[in-house]
């Protein structure tokens, strides 16, 4: 579905919006709209919304695409409610649509024990910022499609939105932007590109896929169901993929002792209460789940130092183990390897040239060149801190990285920290605190800290917040 509506031509002022606290969100992924459904539902007094975002529409993708077919959502729809305190909105909403009921017939009852194709989510998200949309008439909106260049404090508390041909004034800002994501398919140097497009008229019988991730898992099966029949070789520079999750529910359980300090005591103790999980029949995903309750405050209590062991030896394991996938799913995975169509190998990408990809593979010290006729980049990439928004922020002491440089320090809240201490009024949402925030880059963490952003703001600009 597409919400319709929101390209407003006219000035805040015009629109209606003088006197109303003015809170821009940047970036209108699911974070963003997921941020701006919380002030809908948590904020009870009228204000203006300001969307930043250069995509010119709104879209909830595909509306109920096949429940075999679309991006793998790894998570149940037991976890992916984005209605504070009503875990079973999302159940609810899949049970009201007949069309969905008619093609998953074997869950009903309830859906809470399924997992759904990421266009359904996306629609039922859409859905509820329509309808939060519709029910706050007092509540002014409107989009700009122009990147947002820079941050700037003014003396008077509020903050200047930069972008190329305008500026923006407003109270509070939320910074929404995600990860950033690789395009698809990896370019070749422009004087190479005829060579590809050549390459190009004949069938594709090797395919190179760059990644780890569910999101690579995805793009191989996608490929089988749309009748590749060629060689597959995922390049993963740790060699791991995603886990699988049981085909039950794996309630959290984890030892309610005190977990130790050191990073290698701490891995030793999370192993025991694994084979713990699995030896009472509880399997090992119950534990892991156990552990994310515990995984902020343990990282917060981690020195520096083992913060970056961590991430340079751990972080691909822990991520392998937390983004898990459907049983039948990881099952297709397992039968893809064991054909040997499919292969994973350890290593580097380089340059990507017209008869494949320059590699370097794990242990040996030099590049070569791995043949493919596609090569389709799956991986996830860090936030962009070199990006002008970004440097806008550090230089004009709004915010700062965090310890790893994987985003910016943030707090629980998602508020923006800058020498140890929160930026009035700037807050960033979702993976851009992924440093800061173990599993912040997760649905149902991204939900509940967008409500207690919201109550941040409300309380801030003494805004009502709603009661029920």
């Amino acid at each position: 579905m597409t919400v319709h509506g929101l390209f407003a031509k006219t000035s805040p002022t015009e629109m209606g919006s003088r006197g109303k606290p003015h809170i821009a969100i940047v970036g209108r992924g699911f974070s963003g709209v997921m941020m701006a459904i919380a002030l809908m539902k948590s904020v009870r007094a009228a204000f203006h919304v300001h969307l930043f975002d250069p995509q010119p529409t709104i879209s909830g993708g595909q509306v109920l695409a096949a429940a075999q077919s679309g991006e793998i959502l790894n998570s149940r729809v037991r976890d992916l409610s984005v209605a504070a305190g009503q875990p079973e909105d999302f159940n609810d909403w899949l049970s009201a649509n007949a069309e969905f009921r008619a093609a998953v017939p074997a869950a009903i009852p309830g859906f809470q024990q399924i997992f759904v194709p990421k266009s359904i989510f996306s629609d039922y998200v859409y859905q509820r910022f329509s309808e939060a949309l519709t029910r706050r008439p007092d509540i002014s909106m409107q989009l700009s499609c122009q990147a947002v260049l820079g941050l700037r404090k003014q003396a008077n508390g509020r903050f200047l939105v930069v972008q190329e041909n305008a500026t923006v004034e407003c109270d509070a800002v939320v910074l929404a932007t995600g990860f950033g994501l690789r395009r698809g398919e990896m370019e070749v140097a422009d004087e190479e590109k005829p060579l590809v497009r050549a390459r190009r008229l004949v069938v594709p019988r090797h395919t190179v896929l760059l990644g780890s991730g569910v999101r690579v898992v995805d793009r191989l099966l996608q490929l089988r169901d749309n009748g590749f029949a060629g060689e597959v070789t995922i390049l993963s520079r740790h060699g791991f993929l995603p886990q699988p999750h049981t085909r039950l529910s794996a309630a959290p359980t984890f030892p309610v002792e005190p977990m130790p300090t050191r990073l290698g005591e701490i891995v030793r103790f999370v192993r025991q209460a694994c084979a713990e999980a699995e030896e009472a029949g509880l399997g090992w995903q119950a534990a892991m789940n156990g552990l994310r309750r515990r995984a902020r405050s343990l990282w917060q209590a981690l020195p520096e130092e083992e913060k970056h062991r961590f991430n340079r030896h751990l972080r691909s394991i822990y991520d392998s183990h937390r983004n898990r996938l459907p049983a039948p799913l990881y099952l297709r995975l397992r039968q893809e390897l064991a054909s040997e169509r499919t292969v994973l190998r350890k290593g580097w990408a380089g340059r990507r040239r017209p008869e494949g990809l320059m590699v370097r593979f794990a242990g040996e010290s030099q590049e070569t060149l791995l043949s493919a006729d596609q090569v389709i980049d799956c991986r996830c990439s860090a936030p962009d801190l070199q990006a002008p928004l970004m440097q806008s922020l550090f230089s004009g002491g709004l915010a700062e990285p965090d310890e790893l440089d994987l985003g910016i320090a943030v707090s629980p809240a998602g508020e923006v920290l800058a020498g140890g201490r929160p930026t009035r009024n700037l807050y960033a949402i979702g993976p851009l605190g992924v440093g800061s925030l173990p599993d912040i880059d997760l649905v149902p963490e991204i939900v509940t800290q967008t409500y207690a952003a919201a109550r941040l703001i409300a309380t801030r600009h003494r805004i009502t917040l709603k009661t029920g």
